[in-house]
């Protein structure tokens, strides 16, 4: 453990660089609340996303990080903003229009229009609650429903309201004019309708008293604890740091800008800011900002129907500062590189584990990886094989590596049903074959021939070596355009895998058909 922890305090895996900040924070003494709190914000105003996942799984990771250069206890505390009210009725629930009335109620206080839970807020929570545990997650719930009602947010509030008019001055610098003159950092809950009221203050007093107009036009004085009313977002996320002791939270950029706002208030309230990390957002295919309104981009339920869960942690994980396109043609490029890290893993030393992701993924328990053939091999076999179920690439894959079997390799077995299932959704609609130039034909053909008089047996790197003797000899410039008029020609595809490896596993009779096949035609 010296060793890890030695080579984790010079390791430049963002990580550990992150975890070392809180090191910092806590070397003079310990927590007072006896551990140090990362925290995770969720929205349930609907379904958990692949957003909530990265944000989870990144935190994480600088959680286990800091538990490998620290004894300090940690804790990792999802809270759900469950009491915002309900802007607009989800249009993926059973009959929508029976909750158009329940309009800017708190989220726990609108029915549940599946049934199964108390409120609408209460079934998301759950679904978010059922998301986490599935990923095998370690962390605790909290609701802000249950903190603002049980007592748990009275201090702050309180503190919030004798330093009403300090807060004011940080939001108010932040909001247009117009805004200014009907702001205030608390929302009401209506006590005539229930509703979460965005009204000015006519009054707040030292002692937590508010009074504002209500709904029906009268004034209505109440205490801002015992859940009578909720702060502003903005606010709420300054003010949750102080009450909470937060020491790490991080948020995508498009929160940057608020950060200053954040941590003012959370020192106005008495509390030391959080250590934060802001994170790129996530692009389509197209550059545009992946959105859960336009619902373009990747949802973490497509992610999982063609690679293991292991694979979108890898994707994760990899330069959370550099904005990604999250689109499907990222996944048999994060599924090999994952599998690649794992191989390397065992031979390591620890300097090379600490900086390796599948150790930020898995912590000590990382796992061998059985993946004898490439996931991006697998596409183009079930391409040129035109496979429907994985048991044809089974016999394939068995001549290559006669040892390998779905009971030795389950991580293989799963990816090759992945890879039949990817390519008939994905490679299948956008083959496209071309015919070979002069120059190409004749090379194939030369291929054709000495793949005929072979007697190397199945060793992919000797195959490659005679595949690169054969476009070097008809004076391919440069070399890969040889290897792309093998892909486009006899795959269908402008990128494709080391063609040596290719016809390792897919057979030199076959492959020898295959090339004689795209030149008859």
């Amino acid at each position: 453990m010296t060793n890890l922890r030695d080579a984790a305090m010079t390791s430049k895996a963002w990580p550990f660089e992150e975890a070392r900040k809180l090191v910092k924070r806590y070397e003079k003494k310990d927590p007072e609340k006896g551990y140090v709190l990362f925290e995770t914000g969720y929205g349930p105003s609907g379904l958990p996303h692949i957003g909530t996942f990265g944000e989870v799984s990144r935190t994480t990771t600088v959680r286990r990080a800091f538990e490998i250069i620290s004894d300090i206890p940690t804790k990792l505390l999802c809270f759900s903003d469950d009491m915002d009210g309900m802007r607009k009725v989800p249009g993926n629930v059973p009959d929508p229009e029976a909750l158009t009335p329940f309009m800017q109620m708190p989220l726990t206080k609108v029915p549940d229009p599946f049934g199964t839970h108390p409120s609408f807020g209460d079934h998301m929570n759950a679904k978010l609650n059922s998301f986490l545990d599935t990923f095998g997650f370690e962390y605790e719930f909290a609701s802000s429903s249950d903190y603002y009602s049980t007592g748990k947010m009275d201090d702050i509030l309180l503190r919030s309201a004798e330093r009403y008019d300090d807060i004011m001055k940080i939001m108010l610098k932040s909001l247009r004019e117009e805004r200014r003159e009907t702001y205030s950092i608390f929302l009401p809950i209506s006590p005539t309708s229930g509703r979460v009221l965005y009204v000015p203050m006519k009054d707040v007093t030292k002692d937590g008293m508010i009074t504002f107009e209500d709904e029906d036009g009268t004034d209505v004085t109440i205490p801002v604890t015992g859940g009578n009313c909720k702060l502003q977002w903005k606010p709420d996320f300054g003010a949750r740091w102080a009450a909470l002791d937060v020491d790490f939270e991080m948020y995508g950029k498009d929160h940057a800008t608020n950060t200053p706002i954040y941590d003012g208030i959370c020192r106005v309230l008495g509390g030391k800011a959080p250590e934060h990390f802001t994170y790129e957002l996530f692009l389509d295919a197209d550059g545009h900002k992946i959105s859960k309104t336009s619902g373009n981009g990747l949802t973490i339920d497509e992610w999982l129907t063609y690679a293991a869960t292991e694979s979108l942690s890898y994707f994760m994980y990899q330069k959370p500062k550099t904005a990604k396109r999250m689109h499907f043609d990222v996944i048999p490029k994060a599924v090999d590189e994952y599998h690649q890290q794992l191989r390397a893993y065992p031979t390591q030393d620890d300097a090379g584990k600490m900086n390796n992701p599948v150790f930020h993924i898995h912590g000590h328990n990382v796992p061998s990886s059985d993946m004898v053939v490439p996931f991006a091999m697998l596409l183009n076999l079930a391409s040129v094989s035109g496979a429907e179920d994985k048991e044809t690439l089974w016999g394939f894959i068995q001549r290559y590596a006669p040892d390998a079997s779905p009971e030795k390799n389950p991580q293989l077995d799963q990816a090759a049903g992945f890879a039949v299932r990817y390519y008939n959704d994905f490679v299948k609609p956008t083959k496209v074959y071309r015919a070979p130039t002069d120059q190409e034909c004749a090379a194939m053909t030369d291929m054709v021939a000495r793949l005929k008089v072979w007697d190397g047996g199945l060793d992919a790197g000797e195959l490659q070596s005679m595949v690169f003797a054969v476009g070097k000899e008809h004076a391919f410039d440069p070399l890969r355009g040889w290897f792309t008029a093998l892909y486009e020609v006899l795959l269908g595809a402008s990128q494709g895998p080391r063609f040596g490896g290719f016809i390792a596993l897919y057979g030199v009779n076959e492959t020898v058909a295959l090339i004689e096949e795209a030149l008859a035609k």
